[in-house]
């Protein structure tokens, strides 16, 4: 297939373009950089079967060629606020993201007549009543809270994708993504994973905000692409969670992370920090995955993390 990724040079992006290349497909990423990073993609220069866009996808998308797929990823992903590239620090591209550029990526498949996955994540269950959490579950949310660009800009992602599918015909996916890690994270996007592992590695105390006791499920990234790109080849087009259903506290995590890096400084607790809305549990029911996709993830949380532990100290020289 000739498949368009937006956000081809983010951490997923980036990861499932190497999968799909891998497979035999051709591949035309678009990105503006405001979160990727080129050297995400640097490995592929003179690849005959990769191109690369560079283009904000909340402006008109114009492809001439054929496509067979658009894979929309694009989207600033991380809630961080005392990063930059947080979300809550670009929120209007954020929403934009969501909105224009996910009317631009259907109005792309629909010319082409190609398939389209939107990439939707579990913040559209806010800080859930139920647990875990399934993709019949509607979710609470605050649509003016803090976290409302981007859980907003992907209900309305997700909302304007069925419309697309059953106004227009257009054959669509649409995938939640739980919390994923691996290489190729950022180191100053803030999230919990790079910051922890900085620290640790740097022999300091991990700060962790809030109390600790708020719980993730953590996929590492092989996990999620592979459901990712079965769910491409499948027929669904209901929602559908993809994430590691063990289920974590922060402060456990961290423990982990301070064990694996040899790091005895302890953790570090700033309740006061907390990000507003952030939920208090978070685990996906991957029922639907393990049905129709034949998919669980295999790799351990200590597995992925030595792995992300071991590209981070390269990175950072340590």
């Amino acid at each position: 297939m000739r498949i368009l990724i937006t956000g081809a040079a983010g951490f997923l992006g980036s990861h499932l373009t190497d999968r799909l290349l891998a497979e035999g497909h051709q591949v035309v990423g678009l990105d503006n950089f405001i979160t990727g990073k080129r050297e995400n993609l640097s490995h592929l220069e003179g690849n005959p079967n990769f191109s690369l866009m560079e283009q904000d996808v909340s402006t008109y998308i114009e492809i001439d060629d054929p496509l067979d797929f658009v894979l929309h990823l694009a989207s600033p992903a991380s809630p961080s606020k005392q990063s930059p590239l947080g979300y809550p620090n670009l929120p209007i591209q954020t929403m934009k993201a969501g909105a224009l550029g996910t009317h631009h990526g259907l109005g792309v498949a629909l010319k082409h007549k190609a398939k389209f996955l939107l990439a939707s994540t579990s913040e559209i269950y806010g800080d859930p009543l139920v647990h875990p959490q399934p993709e019949t579950y509607w979710g609470n949310c605050d649509p003016v809270g803090v976290r409302s660009v981007y859980d907003e800009a992907k209900r309305f992602a997700e909302a304007l994708t069925m419309a697309y599918h059953n106004f227009h015909g257009v054959d669509t996916r649409i995938v939640r993504i739980f919390n994923t890690f691996g290489p190729r994270m950022r180191l100053d996007d803030g999230r919990s994973v790079p910051n922890f592992i900085q620290q640790a590695l740097r022999k300091e105390p991990l700060t962790i905000y809030g109390s600790g006791e708020q719980t993730r499920s953590f996929c590492y990234v092989s996990d999620l692409i592979e459901g990712i790109y079965r769910l491409m080849l499948s027929d669904e087009h209901m929602p559908v969670n993809i994430g590691n259903p063990v289920e974590t506290s922060v402060k456990d995590f961290a423990s982990l992370i301070n064990e694996l890096c040899d790091n005895h400084t302890g953790l570090s607790i700033n309740a006061s920090e907390r990000l507003g809305d952030d939920p208090e549990r978070r685990q996906p029911d991957i029922t639907r995955a393990r049905t129709i996709l034949g998919w669980a993830p295999r790799v351990s949380i200590r597995e992925g993390l030595t792995d992300t532990i071991a590209y981070l100290r390269e990175k950072l020289s340590i």
